[in-house]
């Protein structure tokens, strides 16, 4: 499906830009003649994808893999680690500018070169095409197509009009950007993270529709850069899953990086006069315009499911909902399974590799793991970055399960304060009268680092007091897990123990 795209020119097909077709779908290629029978065909070749193929080929299995477009998906191509490189750059930039902070004079002349951050960005991007690359995959033996492909029965399907048959498919083609209901939108033009890496000259004024996570990092990036970034989000509040300290913290920390932040508000419709877009905003009753320069809609994903014929082989999905699967990954139809975000929840790429393992034990091995056994973390790769693993206060709340918290204010953790990044929290909730780990949410510089020691600890059934003995090297940002787990054992000292070890002592 083809989306629609910004009016600006998209960027040149430079050395980098060629070297990366070249790896993920070359221009000059021939489909193999397809075996008798497939032990499992794998649609889409994105993480999921890519993480299934690797894992049935390294254990004997004749597995095919089916890609329309490029190899690494979402991912490698239009979200992850573009998005993170230009996050990165980003970054040096507020630094530069907010150099006093550091005891360290701010440049004369910061000029931001943005073709030479665009240019980073696919240097990175091709150099790390060649993980995912079709000579790998052919190395794996695996059987690679290139072409569109529906299911044609109950265990076959097509692509360009050839017939793979197999005993299991692993369906895995991911999600699309989710293109905003506005009046005017498509016509007048906008980004989405399919296309905006293709942007070749910075917005002087940015429209980001969304307070998610992408509209968030992206903002930020952007205004870093140079640009007057607005952000528009129809509820009272940005991050929504996230606690409201957490993004409290988030909303100072775009206040000073210039970004304007509307809440409980719509765009209305969009319009181009005079070359540029101007869009109609209603918040309650009150209406005005802005005008900006480009609009990137960071809304969502909606799951692709279109063009599969995914009735054909008896496969139950909704439009908006993607496929349905059972704790197994298994869908209504039992030779065909299902991993990463066309199906699931949670549709972070981490999240789909581990479903796409899963779905193969389950499919070919008959294995019985299941997906909500997972302790899944994220991330959002703001400044401050805020990290999150297991429930929340208010899931537990919910579910009527007694919590206790545990917060360390990152001031208070000596490499924040000698690194002048002391703004953020790590917060870890306990089951009440238990030190077991219900869920963490890190705000810090690094807490998408920091959060991997707390979802370790949930994995492996480790409680928050035997985390006081873990001996961080000093000083570190992760000194304040730490930290959180001796605060629980203080808990445990109660009035009748202290009175017992005075006794002790003065014995």
């Amino acid at each position: 499906m083809s989306l629609p795209i910004d009016a600006s020119p998209r960027t040149p097909q430079d050395a980098y830009e060629r070297e990366r077709a070249a790896n993920l779908h070359p221009d000059v290629w021939s489909n193999p003649r397809p075996a008798s029978c497939y032990q499992l065909v794998i649609v889409g070749g994105g993480a999921a994808g890519l993480a299934a193929a690797r894992c049935a080929a390294a254990l004997g299995v004749k597995v095919a893999l089916v890609e329309r477009h490029l190899l690494g998906g979402t991912c490698l191509n239009t979200g992850c680690l573009p998005s993170k490189a230009i996050i990165r750059t980003s970054r040096l930039y507020a630094e530069m500018r907010d150099a006093n902070r550091y005891g360290a004079q701010v440049p004369d002349d910061i000029r931001v070169d943005f073709a030479a951050v665009m240019e980073r960005v696919r240097r990175i991007r091709s150099h790390l095409s060649g993980g995912d690359s079709v000579r790998h995959l052919l190395a794996a033996g695996v059987d690679l197509f290139f072409g569109n492909v529906e299911f044609s029965g109950a265990d076959s399907l097509t692509v360009n009009g050839d017939q793979l048959r197999f005993r299991k498919a692993l369906v895995a083609t991911g999600a699309r950007p989710q293109v905003p209901s506005i009046s005017g939108l498509r016509e007048a033009g906008f980004l989405t993270n399919a296309n905006v890496f293709d942007l070749p000259e910075l917005p002087s004024r940015l429209l980001v529709i969304g307070g998610g996570p992408l509209g968030c990092e992206l903002a930020q990036a952007f205004s870093r850069l140079g640009a007057r970034v607005t952000i528009v989000q129809d509820m009272p509040l940005f991050l929504d899953r996230e606690e409201r300290d957490a993004a409290q913290i988030l909303s100072e920390a775009f206040a000073r990086d210039g970004i304007e932040v509307r809440l409980n508000t719509q765009a209305v419709t969009v319009r181009v006069e005079n070359g540029e877009k101007r869009i109609d905003l209603l918040s309650d009753d009150y209406h005005n315009t802005i005008a900006v320069d480009a609009i990137l809609a960071g809304t969502g994903r909606v799951p692709n499911v279109e063009g599969l014929n995914l009735e054909a082989a008896g496969v139950d999905y909704a439009a908006g909902d993607g496929i349905r699967v059972d704790d197994f990954l298994c869908t209504s139809n039992p030779r065909i399974y299902a991993a990463g975000d066309v199906c699931l929840e949670h549709q972070y790429t981490d999240t789909a590799t581990v479903s796409a393992r899963i779905a193969v034990q389950n499919a070919l091995f008959r294995g019985r793991e299941r997906m909500s056994d997972l302790v899944i973390p994220w991330c959002t790769y703001t400044d401050p970055e805020i990290a999150h693993v297991g429930l929340y206060v208010r899931e537990a709340n919910r579910q009527g399960i007694p919590v206790k918290t545990f917060t360390i204010p990152m001031h208070e953790i000596d490499r924040s304060v000698t690194d002048s990044e002391d703004g953020g929290f790590v917060k870890v909730h306990v089951r009440e009268r238990t030190d077991k780990i219900l869920g963490a949410t890190i705000v810090a510089r690094h807490a998408g680092d920091m959060i991997s020691e707390v979802t370790l600890a949930m994995v492996a059934g480790i409680g928050l007091r035997t985390l006081s003995r873990v001996i961080h090297a000093y000083p570190t940002q992760a000194e304040a897990v730490r930290c959180a787990a001796d605060a629980y054992n203080r808990t445990r000292l109660t009035p009748r123990i202290r009175a017992r070890l005075r006794r002790w002592l003065a014995g």
